[in-house]
């Protein structure tokens, strides 16, 4: 396996998945909903039972080659998004779920994907290279609210506009962006501060490669379809990297722990219905792992366990 990239918070993710009262150790069915470069996969095959089964998902067809490698018929490998899991297996099916929603060192440091500001490479930014629209497209044919809107809302930008502004004023005279180190100069030049220490464009890096790649939209649909799946007693493991994604986790599991009812209702909180979910932990990685890994910095991963008698909010 590649060992270019660190999976992050790898033993947490492992035990909070395996090490609880439900897991059957010997046939145990998993998801990895995010193959990356198979860290947590090889992970879990290692403490698997030989009649377990596990399936990984991932958009990137790298990823999946990476994948082949493993010589295990244990073993599923999918190309496509954890978002469409609901669609590989059954309800009630599913011991445990693992989404892993960060973007690997490799995807990162790859010139040619056009993910990172550091190399100079084509402004492609998509996961999935065999389908759909690249980032530089997408600024070409994005209009100047649209841009504007991307990059103040999944990149958390105070001068989107200013940035937007500044690519369809290329874009009007022949020049729209078309590489990385393209954006990178005219970011650089609309931002008038930034933060010690990052980069003017790491905002609107991160904000086009979520729009090109539908991130939240895959997480929220694949939040839902991992709930459909679980098995009563299983659990659900979802590492975030930024408050947006951290955001729509944190909702979906509170929503799904506690069913909503009428204030005036006359009912005790005792006696409230309970939802589908118990929420079991929240966990950061370690001072030392933060070191090693300068990566994993922003992570943060949420656990929870699906449980019986509960009803879909």
């Amino acid at each position: 396996m590649n060992q270019s990239h660190r999976p992050v918070l790898l033993a947490e993710a492992v035990s909070s998945l395996t090490a609880f009262q439900h897991f059957p150790f010997k046939t145990a069915s998993i998801i990895d909903g995010t193959f990356g470069r198979g860290g947590h996969t090889q992970a879990l095959l290692n403490q698997l039972g030989k009649e377990a089964n596990l399936i990984a998902f991932d958009k990137d067809p790298q990823a999946i080659a990476e994948g082949r490698l493993i010589q295990d018929k244990r073993l599923q490998l999918v190309h496509d998004s954890f978002a469409n899991l609901d669609q590989y297996a059954t309800s009630n099916s599913i011991d445990a779920v693992l989404l892993d929603l960060g973007i690997s060192s490799p995807q990162i440091d790859q010139a040619e994907r056009g993910f990172s500001f550091r190399f100079d490479g084509p402004l492609d930014m998509r996961m999935d290279t065999t389908r759909g629209v690249t980032a530089a497209t997408w600024l070409q044919e994005a209009s100047l609210e649209e841009i504007t809107h991307v990059i103040k809302t999944y990149g958390e930008e105070r001068f989107a506009f200013a940035i937007a502004k500044a690519i369809v004023a290329k874009r009007l005279v022949g020049e729209s962006p078309k590489t990385t180190r393209e954006l990178s100069n005219l970011v650089a030049g609309a931002v008038r501060t930034r933060e010690p220490g990052q980069d003017p464009a790491t905002r609107t890096f991160q904000a086009l490669r979520m729009v090109v790649n539908r991130e939240l939209e895959d997480l929220e649909q694949g939040l839902t379809a991992a709930l459909k799946v679980l098995k009563i007693g299983g659990r659900l493991v979802v590492i975030s990297f930024h408050s947006l994604e951290d955001r729509i986790v944190k909702r979906f599991m509170q929503a799904h722990a506690q069913v909503e009812v009428p204030r005036k209702l006359p009912i005790r909180e005792k006696d409230l219905p309970q939802g589908d979910l118990n929420l079991i932990a929240r966990i950061r990685p370690s001072d030392q792992e933060v070191i090693d890994n300068p990566r994993a910095r922003s992570a943060m991963m949420r656990v929870a366990e699906k449980k019986s008698g509960g009803v879909l909010v």
